[in-house]
């Protein structure tokens, strides 16, 4: 039982039982589900392996065991943000290899044998010259259809390609079929082949610079003829989509309809395409079904067998899973739970990861028999078949989260907030309180002290923030800081005016926000004023260092791989994003001044904030060249910082030991700025002109 009187400690000073090795240790969290004939499989993270990933797979009430041979890494590098690096078919895996790119086939259902994986695709001439992601097998099992990225004499080719499921002979080296199948190239991005259920027909999504995946994407339908190597597409013509609208995830019904997310009502909603530009909403709801494309491989929405859609969206209630039939009766019902992910379905089984706001994501089964029954106990309004669930009685366990042992009442629950901001707006984010317990007492601050707030700025900057349970929130309410998570004009999850909003203004609408955020919480009495703290990764980190060179709302900051000159990224970032900046701040090199008045190191004169930076040195995203630029500029100017940087770290950390010292590291510089003891022992952090603390 908890005291009724709390148990005050300086905030920041508070044992906590979340250590940083604790986010990693054991952790296997599922990012990815695939499910047929009762077996589902999921991706596995895995830090204390390097950060590798792992296909796991699950028979029907069987045990758990890896799909793939021991330290295979299904990871791709297409984008450079990967996602969608394995498919199943017929009990068989399919996955990319992060070693060298090439596409594997492994048959785990062979009982008493250890996984082996077999090369569909052969070794390019330069390594990593050929990547995978994205793929499905056609219904006869015979070819396999997915996106490859062809890195070759400079150029960067994204194209869809066709090839056999199978080795030619044996899995034998010199077996390969002679070539791949270019079904569709020559435009600049293209994404999501997805086969009809009959076979013969092909959909995908495709775009060109500077359109990013979540501004202007087309929908193309072709008919698909042979198999293998000789596979071929016929008729290829655009059948939805263009200039102003985004299409995410393409899926055919059983039926030969084919559905496509949409964003063309403001929201990514659910649509079924009748004819070319003609497009019938599923459900029309104002929240995000879809999601923007930075990994590929989403899924939000499945079609059963009976061609019921079921999809899912989150608002600030939590979950929603929807079922509409052919008929357009709805099944709507709120699941305890902040999201759902991942839909797949497999009869009458519904697959998801389902996220809360208490413990961390696990891969659910829901029956959709058991929904459909419910259902008719429920209330009738309309067409509408309203029914709530609880996530945890509604869903079996396929792979439950980890039993991290903690206090429930020592967590931090996420409250939706939204707070006023430059120009009359409005913007959102989710606050989570200081919370904390020793041996049952509740942990307060200090008499009359207010805790410090940690402000959290997501990347991309085309992203959102994530209120489900996260270790790393957790990490630093538990010892008495506070967190808001800020989704600045240009988050997802608000429509896509509110995503436009950082259209031109990258570096100022995001910047407004973040100190509009912290200034809001300070001005309603639940932070310290002067104790305000600013980290990101990525593009968070831009804002992190635009926001402590050209403002003076925080007194130290974080920057993870953070952007610290706008024009360098023009200039040498990878493929998927070397346009991306032409929304977002102008035109390079036409609009160098725009670029040069935004970019953090061109404001060194702004700069008298401690900063820590931290630097993956692998990272092509955002080379280590930009956190050295920046570091360089503190020292020459005497500004209180630490430099870590991490070998064998690319664009967001994975190993495990990178990212204890990371987080560590980070509690150890506020704590020097700010002079408080954290609790337990943390390792010191070397910090440049600390005398000036």
């Amino acid at each position: 039982r908890l005291s009724v009187m709390p148990r005050r400690l300086p905030f920041g000073s508070w044992p906590s039982p979340i250590s940083a090795e604790l986010l990693v240790a054991g952790a296997a969290l599922p990012s990815e589900v695939r499910a047929a004939g009762g077996v589902v499989w999921w991706l596995q993270s895995r830090p204390d392996e390097g950060g590798r990933r792992q296909v796991v797979r699950r028979g029907r009430d069987g045990p758990v065991s890896d799909a793939l041979p021991e330290g295979f890494n299904a990871r791709t590098r297409v984008h450079e943000y990967g996602g969608g690096a394995w498919w199943v078919h017929g009990g068989a895996v399919f996955a990319c290899s992060w070693d060298d790119q090439r596409v594997y086939r492994s048959d785990p259902s062979v009982a008493g044998c250890a996984p082996s994986a077999l090369p569909l695709t052969p070794e390019p001439s330069a390594r990593h010259g050929f990547r995978y992601a994205d793929g499905v097998v056609t219904p006869d099992g015979m070819t396999v259809i997915c996106v490859r990225e062809a890195h070759e004499g400079g150029d960067v080719r994204n194209e869809i390609v066709a090839f056999p499921s199978r080795p030619a002979t044996g899995g034998a080296e010199q077996g390969f079929a002679p070539a791949s199948a270019v079904l569709c190239t020559g435009r600049d991005f293209v994404a999501a082949p997805r086969v009809s259920c009959d076979g013969r027909r092909v959909a995908w999504l495709a775009w060109d610079h500077p359109s990013m995946p979540w501004d202007s994407t087309e929908l193309w339908v072709a008919d698909l003829v042979g198999s293998g190597a000789g596979c071929r597409i016929e008729g290829a013509y655009r059948i939805a989509g263009g200039p102003g609208e985004s299409l995410v995830q393409p899926e055919w019904a059983p039926d030969g309809c084919l559905c496509v997310v949409s964003d063309r009502s403001d929201w990514w909603n659910v649509y079924r395409v009748d004819a070319i530009d003609a497009l019938s909403p599923v459900h029309v709801v104002d929240s995000e079904v879809g999601r923007p494309a930075w990994w590929l491989g989403q899924s939000r929405y499945v079609v059963a067998d009976d061609g019921t859609v079921w999809l899912t969206f989150s608002d600030a209630a939590g979950a929603h899973l929807v079922g509409v039939d052919t008929g357009g009766g709805r099944v709507h019902r709120m699941v305890a739970a902040v999201e759902l992910s991942q839909l797949r379905v497999d009869g009458d089984a519904l697959l998801a990861i389902v996220a809360e706001s208490l413990r961390e994501r696990w891969v659910g089964s829901f029956d959709l028999r058991e929904i459909a029954a419910d259902s008719l106990k429920s209330s009738v309004r309309s067409d509408t078949v309203v029914g709530v669930v609880n996530a945890a009685a509604g869903a079996r366990v396929v792979y439950p989260p980890r039993d991290l042992g903690l206090d429930p009442s020592g967590l931090s629950r996420p409250s939706a907030v939204t707070f006023p901001t430059a120009g009359g707006r409005v913007a959102h984010a989710w606050f989570y309180p200081p919370t904390g317990t020793v041996d049952g007492e509740l942990l307060s601050g200090s008499e009359g002290e207010l805790p410090p707030l940690v402000t959290m700025i997501h990347g991309g900057p085309t992203f959102a923030a994530d209120p489900s349970f996260s270790l790393g929130v957790q990490y630093w309410t538990s010892r008495g800081f506070a967190v808001v998570d800020v989704d600045y004009g240009g988050s997802t999850g608000y429509g896509r005016a509110y995503r436009r909003l950082l259209d031109g203004g990258w570096g100022i609408v995001d910047v407004d926000d973040a100190c509009a955020a912290a200034a809001w919480l300070a001005g309603e009495g639940l932070v310290d004023r002067a104790r305000l703290v600013i980290t990101g990764g990525s593009a968070g980190g831009f804002t992190v260092l635009a926001a402590l060179a050209m403002r003076d709302t925080f007194a130290a900051g974080a920057s993870h791989y953070g952007v610290a000159d706008l024009g360098a990224v023009a200039r040498d970032t990878h493929k998927f994003e070397s346009r991306y900046l032409d929304g977002l701040i102008g035109r390079w090199p036409a609009d160098k001044a725009v670029y040069d008045e935004r970019s953090p190191l061109n404001h060194i004169d702004g700069f008298d904030r401690p900063l820590i930076v931290l630097q993956g040195l692998e990272d092509e995203v955002v080379p280590p060249a930009q956190a050295q630029m920046i570091v360089d500029a503190l020292r020459a100017k005497g500004v209180p910082h630490a430099y870590l940087t991490f070998a064998g770290e690319q664009h967001g950390f994975r190993q495990a030991p990178t990212i204890i010292r990371a987080l560590t590291a980070e509690l150890y510089f506020y704590s020097r700025v700010f002079g408080f003891e954290p609790a337990g022992h943390i390792e010191p952090v070397d910090i440049a002109f600390s005398d000036r603390l």
